[in-house]
């Protein structure tokens, strides 16, 4: 299963200058809890501001650059790598955490999104694609709690992807 992994504000902006434009603990502790164990995928932008694989996952980063080489990674060249490797494990669950470039490549075959919605607008720089909502339904919907360190009104969002009718 590919499933994307990503906080958003109202306007779409998922990172500005390589970073996140806002500071929200409880959205890290939910990313941590869903993907330790699991394995993670993301371009070499987004590794670069992690700046080391993250611990108890598998890493996983997808570049073009053939000789790219990251310790404690395992390294793609293309999303068709990804595709296949669902294909081969259907069962296991890959997260895609960033950034926009492959979200906007591996989403025609995603089966789940995971978003946190930020109900705020930021300065962006890097946006989620745009997706047709009618092939998609909410499947979960927790609001996220404020507080002094997390400011903003926020929700936990599970989309799963609508199977067409055969």
């Amino acid at each position: 299963m590919i499933s994307l992994l990503y906080a958003m504000d109202k306007n779409r902006v998922i990172g500005y200058q390589n970073d996140l434009p806002w500071r929200l603990p409880n959205d890290l502790k939910f990313f941590k809890q869903l993907t330790t164990g699991n394995t993670i995928i993301m371009g070499r932008k987004t590794f670069a501001s992690l700046k080391r694989p993250l611990p108890n996952r598998k890493n996983v980063i997808v570049t073009r650059d053939e000789t790219f080489h990251a310790e404690g990674c395992q390294i793609l060249h293309s999303v068709d790598e990804i595709i296949k490797w669902n294909e081969n494990d259907p069962e296991t669950e890959l997260f895609v955490i960033g950034g926009g470039e492959i979200f906007r490549q591996i989403l025609p075959y995603t089966d789940r999104m995971y978003m946190t919605l930020i109900e705020d607008s930021f300065p962006g720089d890097t946006f989620f694609p745009e997706y047709n909502e009618a092939e998609w339904k909410l499947t979960k919907k927790v609001q996220g709690e404020k507080n002094e360190k997390n400011p903003y009104d926020y929700y936990f969002l599970q989309y799963d992807r609508v199977q067409p009718d055969c």
